[in-house]
């Protein structure tokens, strides 16, 4: 059985809002990005934030780690990949930032979220079996 395929690429360019004194993009805006991959990717399963709720799941993000490595700037053409490597007791996502000319790398990171009901506002120690379900993984 092959591994299923849970990427998904964005493209962004940086606006002039995202920049800060230096002209260059500031780092807090990275997460921005990371969001809208993360989204794109979700969505993609049927599972975005709407999806979630609906499903009686929020998702919190409990830790993101990140590795910058370029600089961006006002209207570089950037690739965000979002790849879910872990899915049985958190939501792991791995990103990866490159300029969409060069190919070179400007960014990394991973975040891990949580699965947390809503009615009862506990947190999953394991993935409830809606999101394998989307993902189309194996239980």
């Amino acid at each position: 059985m092959s591994k299923p395929d849970l990427s998904c690429e964005v493209e962004i360019v940086p606006a002039f809002h995202d920049l800060d004194p230096m002209d260059i993009v500031w780092h807090g805006n990275y997460a921005k990005y990371f969001e809208i991959a993360r989204c794109a990717l979700l969505d993609r399963f049927d599972y975005g934030y709407t999806r979630m709720k609906e499903s009686g799941y929020a998702w919190p993000i409990v830790e993101l780690q990140q590795k910058f490595i370029r600089t961006a700037s006002f209207g570089q053409r950037l690739i965000v990949r979002a790849e879910i490597i872990e899915w049985e007791s958190r939501l792991r996502i791995v990103y990866l930032i490159r300029d969409a000319v060069t190919g070179h790398k400007v960014h990394k990171a991973t975040s891990t979220q949580v699965a947390v009901d809503m009615r009862t506002r506990e947190l999953c120690f394991v993935c409830p079996p809606v999101l394998w379900d989307r993902l189309g993984v194996a239980s």
